[in-house]
């Protein structure tokens, strides 16, 4: 006859069986799940922008609540999946998940550092699972992979950076009264325009300007990189590995190697 204590490791095994399947396996209720999980990352992050223009009231902080208390569940969970959990807090990303969670179940602790959630939502887009199901979903991910990764990356730093702007300047500089002011300052300054009109002051402030200019034009130029040079795919090649050939490439340009890339229309 089983214990309780027979019992509730059962239980508890077959949550977890059940969380494993949602988070990591290849299933379409999986799929489903983490595609949700995406959506609410991006509701998210509307949320916070958009909570920037108003002041605050009860309604507002009830939200806030609601969002760290799922927040919550969802790192536990997670958590819960890893046999050496503690190696996950080496990871910059799980510190953006505890500092979205502290922001939004304690507003006093400054609740626009929510942004930082964004990270996680750029992590989870590159996990196997949730690019090859796009792969498999979407013709017009499989074209263009590479330039939607890439202009991901670029919206990330201009969105994490208008975060950071508005974060600290909000309370003391008079041209950041909210994200607009802040975003119109990180495009200003990531495209080297520089109108003049709002600045940051203080060396804090010229760090930040410096920070945007030299990685978010990085980012920037990669992403033109990317979309000007000539169309690729992406099929291994089975003896030396390259990566990328035309798309009516027949042998490998580097070791000559016979190539049967598939044809998306062969099927139609």
């Amino acid at each position: 006859m089983a214990t309780e204590a027979d019992s509730r490791i059962f239980r508890d095994g077959s949550i977890r069986a059940r969380l494993r399947s949602l988070y990591e396996d290849d299933t379409p209720t999986g799929h489903r799940f983490r595609y949700a999980l995406l959506a609410f990352d991006v509701f998210t992050i509307l949320f916070i922008i958009a909570t920037s223009f108003f002041e605050r009231a009860r309604w507002i902080e009830v939200l806030d609540v609601a969002f760290g208390t799922a927040i919550l569940a969802d790192f536990f969970a997670r958590l819960s999946l890893r046999r050496r959990w503690w190696l996950e807090f080496a990871r910059p990303t799980t510190w953006a998940d505890i500092i979205a969670i502290v922001s939004f179940l304690a507003p006093v602790a400054g609740e626009a550092a929510g942004f930082l959630r964004v990270l996680r939502t750029l992590r989870l887009l590159r996990t196997y699972q949730v690019a090859e199901r796009l792969r498999r979903d979407s013709a017009f991910f499989r074209r263009n992979e590479e330039v939607i990764l890439a202009g991901i990356n670029l919206a990330v730093f201009v969105f994490v950076m208008t975060g950071i702007v508005y974060e600290t300047q909000h309370p003391s500089n008079p041209h950041i009264g909210n994200y607009a002011d802040a975003l119109y300052f990180t495009v200003t300054a990531l495209t080297t325009t520089g109108f003049g009109d709002i600045t940051l002051p203080g060396t804090l402030g010229r760090m930040i300007s410096v920070i945007i200019m030299i990685f978010g034009v990085t980012l920037f130029l990669r992403l033109a990189q990317v979309m000007f040079r000539p169309a690729k795919v992406r099929f291994p090649c089975p003896t030396c590995g390259l990566q990328r050939h035309d798309r009516d490439a027949v042998h490998c340009k580097a070791c000559g190697t016979v190539l049967n890339i598939p044809d998306e229309g062969a099927d139609g």
